[in-house]
């Protein structure tokens, strides 16, 4: 989005959640649900759990939703099975997605992502014919006032990160997938605010837009994806200026 802006991103991530907060209380209590399934319901022995707790306490998400979510996910109470799926496509002018879905009716889920797609200038691609584009690993968005950069980038290579980038707005820092729970429980040690940490897809290329109509449709079957109940997160390799996608979505 945006250029690929990255603070650009999470604030349009947040505006969506202010806006939708019973999405984001479904999605989150989703995640805790898989993350209890996988690793138990304590979140001292389980770092992926610890974490989607604490994104949960910063959206004032009532602790009733995440105790009941984390009881579902070890079996103390009864509920659907959710599976978590992932979809591949591409959008207009040839965007690739990534789309990860988690849902408790695979059909349901297949069939809303697909005609999404479709309705919005796109198509759904084969396993495989996306995910090449991208880096599956973990990411931290830090405010710059949030860290000083000396200690960060210590604190992140020695538990695991491969890189931490700065930039006028803040840090970045990257990690192998196996080595998120440590970056993370490390960050949360020292008191170290995120304003993002997420395991994503980063592009590895990307696919210029400088169409406004192809900007437009491509923002309209983000924003549309990103309202289905099953969907938790939406990944791209556009590259759209900052003055293109305020003109296009009117900012």
């Amino acid at each position: 989005m945006a250029g690929h802006n990255k603070w650009s991103k999470v604030k349009h991530i947040k505006a969506v959640a202010d806006a939708k907060k019973g999405k984001i209380f479904s999605r989150l209590a989703k995640e805790i649900t898989l993350a209890a399934r996988s690793g138990g319901g304590d979140p001292d022995m389980n770092p992926r759990l610890r974490t989607i707790l604490l994104k949960a306490r910063e959206a004032n998400m009532p602790s009733d939703n995440v105790e009941r979510a984390i009881k579902k996910g070890t079996g103390e109470l009864e509920g659907m099975t959710i599976e978590e799926i992932t979809y591949e496509g591409y959008g207009p002018g040839g965007i690739a997605m990534i789309v990860q879905v988690a849902t408790d009716n695979k059909n349901r889920a297949a069939s809303e992502v697909r005609s999404t797609f479709s309705k919005h200038g796109g198509n759904l691609a084969q396993s495989g014919a996306v995910m090449f584009q991208f880096q599956h690993c973990g990411q931290f968005l830090i405010a710059r006032e949030n860290a000083d950069e000396d200690t960060l980038m210590e604190l992140a290579i020695e538990a695991g990160a491969d890189d931490v980038k700065t930039s006028d707005e803040g840090y970045e820092i990257l990690c192998p997938v196996s080595a998120y729970d440590k970056v993370a429980a490390a960050l949360e040690e020292k008191g170290i605010k995120t304003e993002s940490s997420e395991l994503v897809y980063l592009p590895t290329s990307t696919t210029p837009v400088t169409d406004p109509n192809v900007a437009r449709t491509f923002f309209k079957l983000q924003a549309t994806l990103e309202d289905l109940d099953d969907v938790q997160n939406v990944f791209s390799n556009e590259e759209i200026s900052d003055e293109l996608a305020a003109q296009v979505q009117g900012g």
